[in-house]
């Protein structure tokens, strides 16, 4: 079920950006990728239990509701190169350098913010 996610994920994200599909699904799936992205949540997360049904119902029933508008024949061109990619191998080079990143701007952060004596 997560590895369907994933390729789903990444099928609605091609979909976003494919010209066959209607502008109006796109907009619904970029703002479907917004809310995913979002540190926002409808439903907080640290609220025990429930705090997680957004991620349980709510984003599958969305991602349900734009494959439904999806001419079935360009979702599963979608879903099969979706599929590729998620095979491709993950790059450790670009994971050493986004966590350089951060790394470098927490401790600027920290730089800023740490009391310095009058």
């Amino acid at each position: 079920m997560a590895a369907r996610a994933k390729r789903d994920g990444i099928a609605l994200y091609l979909a976003a950006r494919d010209r066959r599909v209607s502008w109006a699904v796109r907009a619904f799936a970029v703002l479907v990728a917004a809310y995913v992205l979002s540190p926002i949540d409808l439903i907080p997360d640290f609220i025990p239990v429930i705090g997680f049904l957004d991620e349980l119902i709510l984003l599958p029933l969305l991602v349900a509701v734009i494959v439904r508008f999806v001419d079935p024949a360009v979702m599963a061109e979608l879903r099969a190169e979706a599929a590729r990619r998620a095979e491709r191998p993950t790059s450790l080079l670009g994971a050493a350098i986004i966590v350089g990143v951060w790394t470098i701007l927490a401790g600027l952060a920290v730089w800023v913010l740490w009391p310095r004596a009058a």
